[in-house]
């Protein structure tokens, strides 16, 4: 078996290595070797006993990304088609009421803490057509700068996200301090709503937060 270092992907043996993960960290306790792991695709870090995991050959990952990357394009296919379908309808009704309104998308700032998902994102608002900026920030930064992001976009959508995870499992579930990064997302969203207070405007936010509190 090969040994697990920081950067493999692996699965967990106890779950069925349902879900694929990148190892983050390798910590050294007294009862053996933890790692500290970040999902490939779901947003969720966790920690595991390093005997309970299993390396992914190269084969099964691409396998894995494809699946997962062909779900989501189903998505936004569906997606799209759906809304071709009320713009249709929307088009006739305008028509028929010899209305000149026009349907324009809000602009979108989105914050995500994990470069790589950080350019998913982006592709896939290209992919639906949205106008989105996407900035890399790391979760704990997001309090620091989202009022100033807000102020040089002006969006109208504001969605923040990125890892998260319980620190103490199987306690605690509605404490924020239990969660790695949901007081950041917290405190991002306390920010904006400042920024809307300040500025007269009224955001539409989606906060990623674990602990349900938002």
């Amino acid at each position: 078996m090969k040994e697990i270092k920081k950067g493999a992907i692996v699965g967990r043996k106890s779950y069925g290595k349902d879900v694929l993960f990148v190892v983050k960290n390798i910590i050294s306790t007294k009862n053996g070797d933890i790692a500290i792991l970040r999902g490939m695709i779901e947003r969720v870090e966790a920690d595991s006993d390093i005997n309970d995991l299993e390396i992914i050959q190269k084969e099964d990952v691409r396998e894995y990304l494809k699946k997962k990357d062909e779900e989501i394009d189903n998505r936004i296919e569906k997606s799209q088609i759906e809304q071709q379908n009320k713009n249709y309808k929307i088009g006739i009704l305008m028509k028929n009421t010899r209305s000149k309104e026009k349907i324009v998308t809000g602009k979108i700032l989105h914050l995500d803490g994990d470069r790589k998902y950080s350019e998913k994102s982006y592709r896939y608002y290209k992919k639906l057509g949205l106008n989105a900026i996407v900035k890399n920030i790391p979760e704990y930064k997001q309090p620091r700068v989202v009022y100033q992001l807000l102020k040089i976009y002006e969006p109208d959508i504001l969605v923040v996200t990125g890892h998260d995870a319980i620190l103490k499992r199987g306690m605690n579930y509605h404490d924020i301090y239990n969660y790695r990064n949901s007081k950041y997302f917290i405190e991002t969203v306390k920010e904006a709503r400042r920024y809307d207070k300040e500025n007269g405007k009224q955001l539409v936010i989606f906060a990623r937060c674990l602990s349900k509190l938002l």
